[in-house]
């Protein structure tokens, strides 16, 4: 969504756009380092309005309840501000909510299923870094869109039977990687290992585990990129910071909702969230 060249950072029309934002001294003080962030944070109203349900609705994706629906957050976000300026927003509230949900869901988890998948993820982040905005935005929206409403066709077309194999360990890696590029690009990796992982059929806790150690990883190893490339500021962080209470509350509701909710409207409500997902990268991508 954002492009890598020479001289290290994204191209001008990709550049985070920070309102009202103030530069920051070595030699300042600290009254006017905080008066250089507050003066940098977002304030409009129409953000928040926005930001408060993507980040709950993100948190709960990060549980691995309603994991089809956290794509969404970062669309939502842009709205408002820049796709570059709402993933540099959303980056720190991940983290929180990794934290969170590993705290939670740790011992769950499938460490064989992650042993398989992370280095593709990892990989997939590599990848994302190196072609930043050689895509347009608008583009990787429309595949990852299209790939996620490709999946659930070939679901309902194609249901699976308890006699069909499992997918390939090649597919899995494929997806894996898939996931770690969107992951990088757009805070949208769900989706690709979504279209593995749901049809090995694991239970809902260990779904949702798995996902969490797996995405914990990734969003890591994105931290560094996104400093080098400059997505990162002032005002992104200050921002971050305010909207910081909010991250684990959905990760806390949903953990709690995996460990309750029956299997059957758990994988129902996972497929209705990966279409809506589909569909509205598939709008945003034709605006």
């Amino acid at each position: 969504m954002h492009a890598i060249a020479p001289p290290l950072r994204a191209p001008r029309a990709l550049r985070l756009c920070t309102p009202r934002s103030a530069p920051l001294h070595a030699g300042a003080d600290n009254a006017g380092l905080s008066s250089s962030v507050a003066a940098a944070m977002i304030t409009d109203p129409w953000f928040y309005a926005i930001a408060v349900p993507a980040v709950l609705l993100m948190g709960l994706a990060k549980s691995g309840f309603l994991g089809g629906f956290g794509a969404l957050a970062t669309p939502l976000l842009a709205l408002a501000v820049p796709v570059p300026q709402a993933a540099a927003i959303m980056l720190p509230l991940l983290l929180v909510m990794d934290a969170t949900g590993l705290q939670r869901l740790w011992r769950e988890h499938d460490r064989a299923l992650i042993r398989q998948l992370l280095p593709a993820g990892l990989a997939g982040v590599v990848l994302g870094t190196l072609v930043f905005g050689l895509l347009p935005a608008a583009t990787l929206a429309g595949i990852v869109g299209a790939l996620t409403l490709l999946f659930l066709a070939q679901q309902l077309l194609l249901p699976a039977r308890a006699d069909r194999p499992p997918p390939s360990r090649w597919l899995g890696r494929l997806a894996a990687l898939a996931s770690g590029f969107t992951s990088f690009v757009a805070h949208a990796g769900g989706p690709p290992i979504a279209a593995y992982v749901l049809p090995l059929r694991l239970p809902p806790l260990v779904f949702g585990a798995t996902m969490a150690v797996f995405f914990a990883a990734i969003n890591l190893a994105k931290l560094p990129p996104y400093a080098w490339l400059g997505l990162i500021d002032a005002g992104s962080l200050a921002t971050s910071l305010l909207l910081l209470p909010l991250a684990p509350l959905g990760v806390w509701a949903g953990a709690w909702a995996l460990r309750r909710v029956d299997p059957t409207w758990f994988y129902r409500l996972a497929y209705a969230g990966m279409f809506v997902t589909g569909v509205e990268l598939l709008r945003a991508s034709l605006r």
